[in-house]
């Protein structure tokens, strides 16, 4: 049972949020453009006032302070979004390679190997062996080590030679993710 205090703060807090969410969201919306998002970050901001409401009730401001809260949050999202950004755009910027005549019967056993590794194994298998990167821009894709890169990758090749039970599996695993004649390397860029 809470207490009489715990209670107050309670009530307080709710006519706060009641006043100030719809506030808050759109401050959010105007930061990131994104409308979605938006009400995410209210709530976050929120809950996070919640956990320091006894500091945040006492503030000469407290509204500031929360305005000042969903800012910083809008602003890790902002660079969160930026970064995923430029690891796409490292991704899908490699070099672009034809094949012709691909053995379609090893590009599906390879494909579907791929499928039953943990994605982490899987992204530094395709990315090491499919796009020919480097242990650093690999780690740089997913946000990795590049010693995570090195035992994923290891690991990954580990379980794709079992599955498919070869020795070639490097070679295999790049001719099956080399895009076909005629067809793009990847999605429009």
């Amino acid at each position: 049972m809470g207490t009489v205090v715990d209670d107050a703060a309670s009530v307080e807090f709710h006519a706060f949020f009641e006043r100030h969410y719809a506030e808050l969201s759109r401050l959010a919306y105007m930061l990131t453009g994104e409308s979605d998002a938006a009400d995410d970050l209210a709530a976050d901001a929120l809950l996070a006032l919640w956990h320091r409401w006894d500091r945040v009730r006492a503030a000469d401001h407290p509204v500031a302070y929360a305005r000042g809260v969903v800012a910083n949050l809008a602003r890790t999202r902002i660079r969160s979004a930026v970064r995923e950004r430029r690891r796409i755009a490292l991704f899908w910027s490699q070099r672009e390679e034809k094949t012709e005549n691909p053995d379609v019967a090893g590009v599906v056993d390879v494909q579907g190997a791929l499928r039953r590794l943990p994605f982490r194994k899987r992204a530094c298998v395709v990315l090491r062996h499919a796009f020919d990167l480097s242990e650093k821009d690999t780690a740089l894709a997913p946000g990795i080590s590049v010693g995570t890169v090195k035992s994923q990758t290891s690991k990954g090749m580990a379980e794709l030679q079992k599955l498919l039970g070869d020795r070639s599996v490097p070679q295999r695993v790049h001719a099956a993710m080399a895009p076909r004649a005629g067809q793009s390397g990847g999605r429009n860029r």
